[in-house]
């Protein structure tokens, strides 16, 4: 019955109710000197945390902030695109450096290459698997990674048993990958 007391408790509940929940999702974005003892943070990580990731500002991602609710995106998204979310130079000379083994998986976007088991012909008694993790959107020596995994086959059985892969190895293929990207980065202008 509109107007009875219960209805108008009702509506005053709900209203309160909201005004709670509204002002917790508000804040200044700053950590009071109460939350520095009780977690630890300071300075940088006071601004990293408030910023979030991607180095966005919290209203950048918020429901009224820029490009929020039927806004356009930020700049900065907008000309982010969906391509490869590594050096597109090193993934290419990765794939380029190992194409005479086969894939398993290729992930452009968490920079991961995995092939499979490989025989080489010289000794049929090993095979290799490589697992190549580009780290970096630029290009640098030490925005690649290089895992190489060997088994032989057992006296016993004839089983496939891990095997002791040369450090070396893992480097040189790495030297590769390197040498290929910077060639395709000089061929390709920039």
């Amino acid at each position: 019955m509109p107007g009875s007391p219960n209805s108008t408790l009702l509506t005053v509940f709900y209203v309160g109710l909201l005004a709670i929940g509204l002002s917790a999702c508000g804040g200044t974005g700053e950590f009071s000197k109460e939350d520095e003892r009780r977690h630890g943070t300071t300075g940088d990580a006071k601004r990293s945390i408030n910023q979030g990731l991607g180095g966005r500002s919290r209203e950048d991602g918020s429901l009224f902030g820029p490009g929020g609710l039927f806004g356009s995106k930020p700049k900065e998204q907008a000309d982010s695109g969906t391509g490869v979310a590594v050096n597109a130079y090193l993934w290419r000379a990765s794939l380029d450096t190992i194409n005479f083994i086969p894939l398993v998986s290729a992930d452009p976007f968490g920079g991961v290459i995995i092939t499979d088991w490989y025989t080489p012909a010289e000794t049929p008694n090993e095979r290799m698997k490589v697992q190549v993790t580009i780290l970096d959107r630029e290009l640098r020596a030490d925005g690649v990674r290089v895992s190489v995994f060997k088994q032989q086959t057992s006296a016993k059985g004839g089983n496939w048993v891990d095997a002791q892969v040369d450090p070396r190895t893992n480097i040189d293929i790495e030297n590769a990958i390197l040498t290929r990207a910077r060639q395709l980065r000089i061929a390709g202008g920039s």
